[in-house]
Order: structure tokens, then sequence, then C-alpha cells
């Protein structure tokens, strides 16, 4: 009975060994979990969604957990959320992927975080999440109110602009449409600068061209940069100056006085004659104001149809808490003048018919003039005038003539020689022009300049245009204009305007 026992004590340490054996093997061959890839270093701008992704191979029957590094804080394990953060999931593609999302990134977001497996000893690891905030600008104390952006002209200004974000932001301080921004210091140096940089900016003696916007800008490159507008007023008395101190004008005509004022706060503007009664808008004057800029003003006063008892001094005048001033200008008549386009203009009007004459000439004669042959005896050579001293000549004084009223009417005929013209037929006297001057003396036609003398020479040639002596020139006027008569003295016809 004792031998029976020890046998099955001997068998079960026999099969406790072999079961240790089998154990044992199993257990070094079985693969371990592994990473495939590390978690990333994410920044995102806050407000944003985010996630990390976990990548673990060979993960058998262990599990997956989410930890916050810098508060111990676990966060989810395997598909089981254990914070109690509605912005916080997790995903799992069903392999071997692990995903944590954070939704609406706030600040406090930031930190460590850590994919854990838990093996013997545990494998985990990490990832940093930084939650960047763009920058902006703090409404409190708000230097642009009346007492931290009006000084009074040579007091000082003082603005402060406090900005906030994650990473902290730089200040710079800028002008409205470029313009330059002027630092002075106590003794009277000043320096003219494009943009300042810090949380204040102290402007010392402020002048009047120091009014205007100021731009605080804050950046820290997390776009956007924000900006905020801050206004420098500057008070002083009403400066005013005439654009004219005298201005001249004729009667019966309308006429501007201008001044320009400076001021601020805004001014009281108007205008009064000289016994202080003051002018306003009507029929007789027409006021008006032009703002040219922040502290800067154009006045205007029309005077409208003057006659001598608008002529005298005017006043323009400006006022506000600070002071009143005022500037004069005096106006005095003066003779209407005429424009040399306004008197060429009367001349034409005068001494110009409206609409001219038109000459009617006698048709062309269709027989050929049968030419002059001089006689064979020599005459003795004399020296010929050709109508330079206004004498005409008569055909029947010698061979050497021709007929004169033939040579015009063939001349005028063969230029087609038509115009406006008032013809003088007699002794010594060519065709009149428009403008009423003689175009030419002489026994010819005179040019077109209308000079006194000077008709169409004699040609040269032995030929010479024979006379008819039965037929006489017939000289049509044909009046459409505004001449008043036309005189008759002997063979002489003058048309009178």
């Amino acid at each position: 009975m004792g031998y029976i026992n020890l046998l099955q004590l001997k068998l079960l340490l026999n099969i406790s060994l072999v079961v240790l054996l089998v154990n044992g093997h199993g257990t070094q061959t079985e693969a371990q979990p592994e990473f495939l890839a590390p978690l990333d270093n994410l920044t995102v701008t806050q407000g944003r969604d985010v996630s990390f992704t976990c990548v673990v191979n060979n993960l058998g029957h262990y599990r997956v957990a989410w930890i916050k590094s810098d508060s111990k804080a676990i966060l989810a394990i395997h598909m089981h959320m254990v914070a109690l953060n509605p912005r916080l999931s997790i995903t799992h593609n069903g392999h071997n992927t692990w995903k944590l999302h954070i939704s609406h990134v706030q600040l406090n977001d930031s930190g460590s975080y850590m994919c854990q497996v838990n093996t013997d000893p545990m494998r985990h690891q990490s990832g940093n999440l930084d939650v960047v905030v763009p920058p902006d600008i703090l409404n409190e104390n708000e230097p642009n109110t009346l007492e931290g952006g009006v000084a009074n002209e040579g007091g000082n200004v003082q603005l402060v602009c406090q900005a906030t974000g994650v990473p902290e932001p730089t200040v710079q301080w800028r002008r409205e449409n470029s313009k330059d921004i002027v630092v002075r210091t106590e003794g009277r140096e000043k320096q003219v600068v494009k943009l300042v940089e810090g949380e204040r900016l102290v402007l010392n003696q402020v002048q009047r061209t120091d009014m205007g916007g100021y731009l605080c800008i804050a950046s820290n490159g997390v776009p956007p940069s924000v900006s905020k507008r801050f206004d420098v007023q500057v008070n002083f008395p009403p400066q005013v100056k005439a654009g004219n101190q005298l201005v001249a004008a004729p009667v019966e005509s309308h006429v501007m006085l201008q001044c320009i004022v400076e001021a601020f706060p805004t001014p009281l503007n108007g205008w009064h004659k000289r016994d202080g009664m003051k002018l306003y808008e009507g029929e007789k004057y027409t006021i008006s104001e032009e703002k040219l800029n922040a502290y800067t003003w154009q006045l205007n006063l029309t005077v409208k149809n003057l006659h001598k008892g608008d002529f005298g001094p005017y006043i323009c005048s400006s006022i506000n808490a600070l002071g009143k001033s005022d500037a004069m200008i005096r106006l005095q008549g003066t003779k209407r003048t005429v424009s040399t386009a306004t008197m060429n203009k009367r001349f034409r009007e005068r001494y110009v018919p409206a609409t001219v004459f038109k000459l009617y000439l006698p048709p062309k004669p269709t027989t050929t003039p049968t030419p002059y042959v001089p006689s064979t005896v020599k005459q003795p050579r004399r020296k010929q005038h050709y109508g330079t001293h206004g004498k005409g000549h008569d055909s029947s004084k010698g061979a050497n003539t021709f007929n004169r009223d033939t040579y015009i009417i063939n001349h005028i005929q063969e230029n087609d020689y038509l115009g406006s013209l008032v013809v003088h037929e007699g002794n010594g006297h060519g065709l009149v022009g428009m403008n009423g001057a003689t175009m030419g003396t002489g026994n010819g036609l005179g040019g077109p300049g209308g000079t006194n003398g000077g008709g169409l020479e004699k040609p040269r040639n032995t030929q010479m245009p024979a006379p008819i002596p039965s037929r006489q020139p017939h000289w049509i006027l044909n009046n459409k204009s505004r001449a008043s008569a036309i005189f008759s003295h002997g063979r002489r016809t003058v048309a009178a305007f």
C-alpha cells in the first residue's frame, strides 16, 4: 500500500515537471507588443481640432491606454473613455491603430500625451501638444478716451496698448495713412520715424499736425495680427487767414471771398460786414464751408449781382471754447474789361455783313478775241505805268491799251474768282474785300491782300486781248446783307453799310 502511494507521487511529480517545461517554453516564444511609429509633436491654434495616432503590433491580450503625462490622469483604456471630457474621443481601425481626438483645443490642453501598453514592464511612447493663441488687444483702460487722447497744443499725450497671446506678442505703433510720427524730447529736439515699438507711445509737446489716428499693431507669428486705432486730439484756439485781403470786381458780377480757418474743437464760423451786420444764405449771398482735414476749414462767401453798396470790408470770423479770431477782406469795384475775343466779335458784328454780296457775271464769250498786232513803226521807248498811282487808262488813247472792263471779266471768269465782294467801278479802283479795305488799285484787279496800290501787272507778251466794243460789262449785286444803300457817283458804285 505504501509502495503504490510512492509510485503515484513520482507520477504526479513527472507530470508537473512536464507542465512546467511546456509552459516555460511557450512563454519564451510568445511575441511581445511593439510600437511601429512614435507619437508626433503637434502645434495647433486654439479652437482647432487635433489627434494623436498610436500604432502597436502584436498587441495580443494586452490593452492600450492614453494618459496625460503632466497630470498623470488616465484618459482612456482600449475603447473606453475614463476622463469626463466631452471634447476627447477614441477611435480604432480594427487592426493596430488607435487615435486620441481632441476637438476645439483649449490652452489648457497643452502638454505631453502618452500611449501606453500594460506589459510587464510597461511600454509607452509620448508626444507633445503645443496650443498657440493669436494676439489680442485688451480693452481695459482704454487710452483713446477723452482723458488719454486729448491735450492742449504744447501738452503731452500717452497711449498704452496691452496685448495678449501665445507666444507673447510684440507691439508696434504706426500712424494712419503712413504719416510720420514725431517724437519730441524735453530739449525740443525731435525725431521723425515711421514706427515706435513697445506698449506705450508718448507724444511730448504735441502740435496740431500730430492730430489724427495712431495704430497699435500686435503680432506673435500666429495669424492673424490685430490692430487698434487710437485718436489723438489737440485743442487750440481758432486762427483765421484771408485768401486775398483785397478783391476787385465790376458791378453786376458775382465774386467769391475765401477764408481758411484752423481750430479744434470744431469752431462756429460766420461772415459779417464791417458795420456788424451778419450775412446769411439767400438770394444775395451764398455761404459754404468745406472741411479740409481734422482741424482746417475753408469758408466761401459769394456775393451776387454786385452794386456800389456791396463794396467795402467783409469779415470772416471763427470761435470755439478756447478763443475767437477773424480776418478782413476788402471788396472794391473795378471797370469792366472786355477781352480781345469779345472785341473781335463786336467788330465783326458791326463791320462785316451777316450775308455776303454775290457777284453774278455774264457768261464767257464763245468767240475767241482777235489778238492785237502792234505796228511795225518803232515807237520811242517810254516808261510804262500800270496803275501804281491809281490813274486809269482809256482805250481810246493809244493802240497799246486794252479795254479794262473786258479784261476784268475775262480774268475773273478764268480764275473762277467769285465771292462776297463790293465792286468799285471807276478811275483807279479795284475790288473791295469784306473787311472794307481796297483790294487793288490801278487798271487791274487788286490782289487779295487789300493793299493801297499795285494792281495786276500788264502781261509782258506782245499779244493783248482785243477789245469788244459792242459788249459792256453788267455788274449785278445780289444784296442779301444788311447794307442800307448803294450810292453812285460818276462811274463809281459804292455799297454803304
